[in-house]
């Protein structure tokens, strides 16, 4: 199964020569479509997602699957699918500028719901341009060209918060959740924690490690682990502990991580969204292997938007459900299997 971008990528694979690298690409087939239809090309791909990474690990293909990667050589051709947040396009422009030669010829390609109808004047605010090609299965295909060695390095940004009687330094990098700032979710679930005096404890699809940070400041007793399917995620959670001088282990998996096999608390804002669509099964998914992986005595704390149907997918798991707080659209739940 292919997403539309993908198929679109299949439908332009003439304007693909030689070494080709596929930069943050969905998780699909893609990759073996590719190998089967033009096996003379030799295939690269940056991601800085878990579970794409996991598709496109293949040994006919080079995986680079870092937020700061090391590549090894130029390329002839780069595709990049356009991201969600606009702020990540640059980012992922200023990573490929090693591997970015005179004669690389760059295409743009994703879903006209996502803004990629905006790339032009995208384009023009980084200094480069940006020509439509074709238009199909409600995806645009986009040729980029300019000074790319002229783009300039894009850093992580750093901000300070008072959350929960705590003041952190936060730092952050494009594409993470809520960039920049403390979303109103996020602020609701930090005043109404579980109440923690040791153990483990995970601060699931941890973004910048906001909720991380904050349960670390309050309870320095707990062995505090932070997992996000984001390799960036991953590095900003990183700065920011260590901005605040504070310890925790930090891990990207597509879901939660295989180690350590059991968790006290688990604490999230957990994603309801697949690209630009809602996606119930991500957190279904979520909510079931959090139900098996907690000790007898744990909880797992969430925030939600109300609208979001999540009461109903915690009991279906969790012998225990209460609503801790409601405000601004947000629902604070907290489920355990005590009796």
């Amino acid at each position: 199964m292919l997403a539309n971008a993908s198929q679109l990528v299949l439908r332009n694979i003439a304007d693909l020569s030689g070494k080709v690298l596929l930069a943050e690409p969905m998780a699909d087939n893609l990759a073996a479509e590719l190998l089967h239809l033009a096996p003379q090309l030799q295939l690269s791909c940056y991601s800085t997602d878990a579970a794409v990474a996991t598709s496109w690990r293949q040994p006919a293909v080079t995986l680079y699957n870092s937020a700061e990667p090391a590549f090894s050589d130029s390329f002839d051709t780069i595709v990049i699918f356009y991201p969600k947040s606009k702020e990540q396009l640059a980012y992922t422009l200023s990573q490929l500028k090693p591997a970015i030669k005179s004669t690389t010829a760059v295409f743009v390609t994703g879903d006209n719901k996502g803004g990629i109808k905006s790339l032009g004047s995208h384009a023009q605010k980084l200094g480069l341009g940006a020509n439509k090609l074709d238009n199909a299965k409600h995806c645009l295909w986009f040729s980029l060209f300019g000074d790319f060695a002229a783009l300039p390095k894009i850093a992580d940004s750093h901000f300070s918060i008072t959350a929960a009687g705590e003041q952190l330094r936060l730092h952050s990098l494009p594409g993470v959740f809520n960039h920049g700032k403390l979303d109103l979710g996020t602020a609701l679930l930090l005043d109404n924690l579980p109440v923690i005096s040791q153990g483990k404890v995970l601060d699931f699809a941890c973004g910048c490690g906001v909720i991380g940070a904050v349960l670390k400041r309050k309870h320095p007793q707990i062995e505090l682990f932070s997992s996000d399917i984001s390799a960036l995620a991953v590095k900003a959670t990183e700065l920011t502990l260590a901005a605040n001088k504070l310890s925790g282990t930090v891990i990207a998996a597509d879901g939660l991580p295989e180690f350590p096999k059991q968790f006290d608390y688990i604490v999230s804002n957990p994603p309801f969204h697949t690209g630009i669509k809602t996606d119930y099964s991500i957190v279904e998914a979520f909510i079931a292997q959090s139900a098996t992986r907690l000790s007898s005595q744990g909880n797992l704390t969430i925030v939600a938007n109300s609208h979001l149907a999540y009461q109903e997918l915690l009991q279906n798991s969790f012998k225990q459900v209460s609503v801790i707080a409601k405000a601004n659209g947000f629902v604070i739940y907290r489920a355990s299997q005590k009796n």
